[in-house]
């Protein structure tokens, strides 16, 4: 039998669901992106720069680099996540040394970094004040068992 998350085991009947935060999505959807940006654009680097660069370390970056941005996907709601989020906004801008049209790429996708976060974070601070008031008002008004 598998093993049950520590949610799993402390779950009881009428328990209300603990809800995501849209900061941790909207980041990983973001950091998936570029996974998918980087992995294509390694294809392109290998294709066009192969004369260039040592053909096996185009490769293996790209594939490191696609690795990487997926695995952060889960250390987006740490402390520390969205800090790694920019150190890899900045390894994708840094590519475009290595092929000029991965400058606009990675701003763009900077931005989109940006965008998730500050949107992220007040939509949960929305949610966590909705909550809040939502709460007060079920305890003011009880309900009544229906006979």
């Amino acid at each position: 039998m598998a093993r049950l998350t520590k949610a799993q085991r402390e779950w009881r009947p009428g328990m209300p669901k603990k809800r995501r935060s849209t900061k941790v999505m909207f980041a990983s959807v973001v950091l998936a992106l570029e996974a998918f940006v980087a992995f294509f654009a390694t294809l392109a680097v290998f294709g066009l720069r192969a004369k260039d660069v040592s053909q096996p370390l185009i490769l293996v970056a790209g594939i490191v680099l696609s690795i990487v941005l997926i695995s952060a996907c889960a250390f987006v709601s740490r402390k520390w996540g969205p800090a790694l989020g920019w150190i890899l906004q900045l390894v994708l801008i840094a590519a475009g040394f290595l092929e000029p049209m991965m400058f606009v790429i990675g701003v763009l996708f900077a931005l989109a970094w940006w965008y998730a976060l500050r949107t992220g974070i007040r939509i949960d601070r929305e949610n966590a004040r909705r909550d809040r008031e939502q709460a007060e008002w079920d305890q003011s008004h009880p309900t009544k068992p229906v006979n």
